[in-house]
């Protein structure tokens, strides 16, 4: 083709696997989406088409570049979601969105846009509320924030909250003792937890209390100083449990409350402490308020059309 060109982009820095995927993964969805070829050979990766293909594609290479100089691995949904950003979309962040966790080979950083401010307003408010879907990182991130704090000793311990209301199923039906009860429902702290620590560790740290995973009802008379406290599944706590929990705050200790507002399981939508304090903490100084989307989701690409199908059947 006459008007073909290629363009070349140094990987200095990029592991080769981290950057291609496994079997070249990423460079054949960047094939497919842009509709560039895309060549990995030693330090240079060159992108050969049309020069609207390059133009596209040369944007998303250097996000997948980012990412893999972070030591993140790219995938294919990665790419997928960086073709579907466009050109105007921001690099992800330097080292203020990057958690760098003891123990661990890996870095964990930001993947979006919507991320990367989520981690800098956990670094300099003491609350912050991150609300979005479910897929976006909202706990993930908060819980990798927390486990940094506990490591770099700024803070002395880890609380892990939920409020008792699980997608209409009751409690008190489950089998076992309360904490048998109360383990498969708080699961998904422990999981984010494990992914971040050493079985041993979280283990170890459970049983001295310097992690504590909790409902939310056992935070109530309690002032939690030098800890970093997470309160997920937000939109599940009555406004008086999202008070309660907010005034727990003590000296040297930074909060963040997470949660999905389409996922509100209470009797009445407007008892959730999450839609409340949206219309009554914005502009106090020290808190500040995250959003999250579609966009921001980083799980399997078929998460984000799911969330963007079920919006716009709920608007339409």
């Amino acid at each position: 083709m006459p008007d073909e060109i290629q363009h070349r982009l140094s990987t200095e820095g990029a592991d080769p696997l981290l950057l291609a995927g496994v079997n070249d993964a990423n460079l054949t969805e960047l094939q497919r989406a842009t509709g560039v070829r895309a060549t990995l050979r030693g330090d240079t990766l060159t992108l050969g088409g049309s020069m609207d293909q390059v133009e596209r594609a040369t944007p998303v290479v250097q996000g997948m570049l980012d990412l893999a100089r972070m030591g993140e691995t790219v995938t294919p949904e990665d790419v997928a979601r960086l073709v579907a950003a466009g050109p105007s979309a921001e690099p992800v962040g330097p080292a203020d969105t990057k958690i760098i966790l003891p123990g661990l080979r890996r870095i964990i950083a930001a993947k979006t846009p919507g991320q990367r401010e989520y981690l800098q307003a956990i670094g300099t408010n003491d609350v912050v509320v991150g609300v979005g879907p479910a897929g976006t990182g909202k706990t993930y991130l908060a819980v990798a924030k927390a486990v940094e704090a506990l490591a770099r000793k700024r803070v002395r311990r880890i609380v892990l909250a939920r409020p008792a209301v699980e997608a209409g199923e009751s409690l008190g039906f489950l089998p076992g003792d309360l904490q048998a009860k109360v383990d498969p429902y708080l699961r998904p702290l422990y999981d984010a937890l494990e992914d971040m620590m050493p079985h041993d560790r979280v283990q170890k740290a459970l049983e001295s209390r310097t992690i504590e995973i909790a409902p939310l009802a056992y935070m109530r008379g309690r002032t939690l100083a030098d800890a970093f406290i997470i309160l997920d599944e937000a939109q599940n706590a009555t406004g008086a449990q999202m008070k309660m929990f907010l005034t727990r705050l003590g000296v040297n200790s930074k909060v963040v409350v997470t949660g999905d507002k389409t996922q509100i399981d209470l009797p009445r939508r407007e008892d959730s402490g999450l839609v409340q304090i949206e219309r009554i903490l914005p502009g106090v100084d020290g808190i500040a308020f995250c959003y999250l989307d579609e966009t921001d989701v980083v799980r399997h690409r078929l998460v984000r059309e799911i969330i963007k199908a079920y919006a716009e059947d709920q608007h339409g």
